[in-house]
């Protein structure tokens, strides 16, 4: 590969090939969601289909981030081993570029499952034309520097975009000239103290930056989800101010979701301190106790719970 070009450490490709990653391009990569197999077979969707009305088995993983975060979280399933600190140095692929290469792996992914029994022969060519972009695979994507173009270029194939970011760099999300259908923001933590111990950041203000992020979501005109990943003995505390933080942000929905037990993930946290579901409702029901707000929907496999308002009629319309 060219030196000129950020890219993955060849080691790094090796151990991410083998966890069923596929690199698109110098810095980018896919790979496919346990639901989206799922879907494909006929066997359940993801929360997010259920709370938003995304077709699974038509949804691309994906991040033009691969090893690139400025936080290593305690309960990030990514190896925070390789990760880079925060910042892509190089030259870059052009979107048009990475989005073309993730469309092309995604299909190598799901080579085959026309073969499946339990696969219908349309499902399967719906999966060969994705129509939903989750921007949350791995790394940081706003350390991507022309995230906005990344955006506008699964926009312009009539894809939906899913943005999910730490909230770290509040001024590219200010400056976002295309913003995402959905802008997921994950907030790790009720305080600064709780943030430093759980997130583990490479930054300094990092807890500042959050900060100015909760401050600019209610001037960024598009949907908004404020996420929790939920860890007792750690972040799993203080449910009034998540509350706080999140009428502040003005988002439309918050998801308060229990860790999950899987990858790197199980090298820092037992299984036995992954939430139940009864546990993730009942922070939940913490959270709301006092407010306007409502838990409107759940989905207890994913140990995950939908709190608004109110039940937007558009909810599930992208």
């Amino acid at each position: 590969m060219n030196d000129d070009y950020c890219t993955i450490p060849l080691e790094v490709q090796e151990k991410l090939e083998k966890q069923q990653y596929r690199i698109a391009g110098h810095h980018s990569a896919v790979k496919t969601c346990t639901w989206l197999k799922h879907s494909l077979k006929g066997e359940g969707v993801c929360y997010k289909s259920q709370f938003y009305g995304i077709t699974s088995h038509q949804c691309l993983q994906c991040t033009p981030s691969t090893i690139w975060c400025n936080l290593k979280c305690i309960f990030c399933w990514r190896s925070a081993s390789w990760y880079n600190k925060g910042k892509m140095e190089g030259k870059v692929d052009e979107p048009k570029e990475i989005v073309d290469a993730m469309i092309a792996q995604q299909r190598k992914l799901i080579a085959g499952y026309n073969k499946h029994d339990k696969v219908p022969e349309e499902k399967y060519l719906e999966a060969y034309q994705p129509k939903h972009a989750a921007i949350s695979l791995s790394g940081e994507p706003t350390l991507y520097p022309k995230i906005s173009d990344l955006l506008e270029e699964f926009h312009s194939r009539g894809m939906t975009t899913f943005l999910v970011t730490n909230g770290t760099n509040p001024d590219v999300l200010e400056k976002l000239e295309t913003l995402p259908t959905q802008l997921y923001v994950t907030i790790i933590a009720p305080t600064k103290e709780t943030f430093e111990k759980t997130a583990r950041p490479s930054i300094e203000d990092g807890w500042e930056r959050i900060m100015r992020t909760i401050e600019i979501l209610p001037k960024l005109e598009t949907r908004k989800v404020m996420r929790l990943t939920l860890v007792p003995d750690f972040n799993m505390i203080e449910p009034k101010k998540y509350a706080e933080l999140f009428l502040k942000s003005e988002s439309h929905f918050l998801e308060p979701k229990g860790f999950m037990s899987v990858g790197d993930a199980r090298k820092r946290l037992k299984y036995e301190q992954m939430p139940r579901f009864s546990k993730t409702f009942e922070f939940s029901e913490q959270i709301i106790e006092g407010t306007e707000l409502k838990i409107i929907d759940f989905k207890e496999d994913s140990a995950v719970t939908l709190i608004a308002k109110e039940d937007y009629p558009w909810r599930k319309f992208l």
